[in-house]
């Protein structure tokens, strides 16, 4: 059905805002619980103390991305809110389990694993959902969801920071499961809009309709080569998407000691992050079709060439501009995600076009933030990782500058063939007059000869 472009869109708005904050809030401030894990964990004795510790934080992202073709395909069988609900229980339950061990291998299950896998079918019936109620404003709307998880970013690492002084890591964790009951409460709100008389008579017979083969895993979208360089140029750049997130922290801990406030940095990056969606997400509503992409190429251009400054910055102040700079641009990254997944494959196909992109980018996103801190724990210091962290996004960009121009061209060829259809049926139709015509023509001469 189309759009409603508002009415209960809206309150399925804030819920999936609230989602995207709590998911993304608490994946953000890893850097906060990635210090404090160092401190309960390690000991001075372990030479690889960071590349073990950052294995957590980067397999629970990683995780949230990875699951997502297999939410893609419960999502097309059960629905968003079902999903959704589904996904906030397994989230509460894994990070409330991560709150009693005492050991940092079994956080790899409890904290890497089973909480991001509940965040990951949680976190994409929210993008999904979204363009059942909304079309003309989805930009607007993808902006306005995806600034909830910077204002999360901006306000949970003071929260953290205050926990963690006050009532330990494991206390500070089970105070973060409060985030993920609401979003379990808020995954009510998915109500699916019912297309056709057919669909309410399916509901009625049965709570599951198994769909066909083709519906479960769609590699159709494959079909399409426009989002195919997509789904292989944004994972490409974003082998070190997520290194600042996680050791930046720890960076500046090194440089400055305990004399600036660390957290600023992570504030600087939600609040320029949050803005970027609200200014982006509107942007791209008026930029037409497949050149939206565009905007995702000058994102990583900056993304990479501020993640290349950090180690450059010497003052607290020159960190301060570059995480304003970068949040933007992260911002911008994000918020035109969904908006292009529907340009490029059509709203049909989407679910599953955003799930197969997000099950790619889950390898670079995890293998990035431990590689740095193995560059870390032999190198004694962040320079190299910082530098290195900067170029995928450079390569990445690039490769997604042929997308409008490859998507053009492949439009052309589609309203072609229609027209060439045509024109066959009808010189067939023609063909056909003039033989009859000419059958006719003959039968009368016989006629008027005999």
């Amino acid at each position: 059905p189309e759009p409603p472009e508002g009415g209960w869109g809206w309150v399925v708005m804030l819920a999936a805002m609230w989602c995207n904050g709590a998911v993304f809030g608490i994946q953000n401030s890893c850097g906060v619980l990635f210090v404090s894990m160092l401190q309960h964990f390690g000991s001075g004795e372990d030479k690889q103390l960071s590349f073990k510790t950052a294995w957590v934080t980067s397999l629970s992202m990683g995780m949230v991305f990875f699951c997502s073709p297999i939410v893609s395909i419960f999502t097309d069988l059960l629905g968003c809110r079902k999903v959704a609900v589904i996904g906030a229980a397994v989230g509460f339950i894994g990070l409330l389990s991560s709150s009693f061990v005492r050991a940092i291998e079994p956080l790899y299950f409890t904290y890497g694993i089973l909480f991001a896998c509940g965040c990951s079918f949680a976190y994409q019936p929210s993008l999904v959902i979204l363009g059942h109620y909304f079309k003309k404003r989805l930009g607007l709307v993808n902006g306005i969801v995806t600034a909830g998880s910077s204002l999360f970013t901006v306000s949970l690492p003071f929260l953290l920071r205050v926990l963690l002084d006050s009532v330990d890591l494991y206390n500070t964790l089970r105070v973060l499961c409060i985030l993920m009951f609401v979003l379990f409460l808020a995954g009510f709100t998915y109500k699916p809009l019912v297309s056709d008389a057919k669909d309410k008579e399916g509901g009625k017979k049965g709570m599951f309709r198994f769909p066909p083969e083709k519906k479960i895993c769609n590699f159709s979208v494959f079909k399409v080569i426009s989002y195919r360089i997509w789904a292989f140029g944004i994972p490409a750049a974003l082998f070190g998407y997520f290194v600042p997130y996680v050791h930046l922290m720890k960076h500046v801990k090194d440089r400055f000691g305990d004399s600036v406030p660390e957290e600023v940095l992570l504030l600087c990056l939600g609040i320029t992050s949050g803005v970027g969606r609200l200014i982006f997400g509107r942007v791209a509503d008026y930029i037409p079709g497949a050149k939206k992409v565009y905007l995702q190429v000058a994102s990583f251009f900056f993304i990479g060439l501020m993640s290349m400054m950090i180690p450059l910055c010497h003052v607290f102040g020159g960190l301060v501009a570059v995480c304003l700079f970068m949040g933007l641009f992260d911002g911008c990254f994000i918020c035109i995600m969904a908006p292009i997944a529907f340009e490029l494959v059509g709203a049909q196909d989407v679910s599953q076009a955003i799930g197969f992109l997000l099950g790619f980018m889950s390898i670079p996103m995890t293998v990035g933030p431990p590689i740095a801190g193995l560059l870390r724990d032999h190198l004694g210091n962040y320079d190299v990782a910082f530098y290195l962290a900067g170029v995928p996004p450079l390569i990445g960009g690039a490769i997604l500058c042929f997308i409008p121009w490859v998507h053009e061209r492949q439009k052309l060829k589609e309203r072609a063939k229609p027209v060439d259809g045509e024109t066959t049926e009808k010189m067939l139709e023609n063909e056909s007059a003039l033989v009859s015509d000419t059958t006719e023509k003959t039968v009368k001469e016989t006629e008027s000869g005999f």
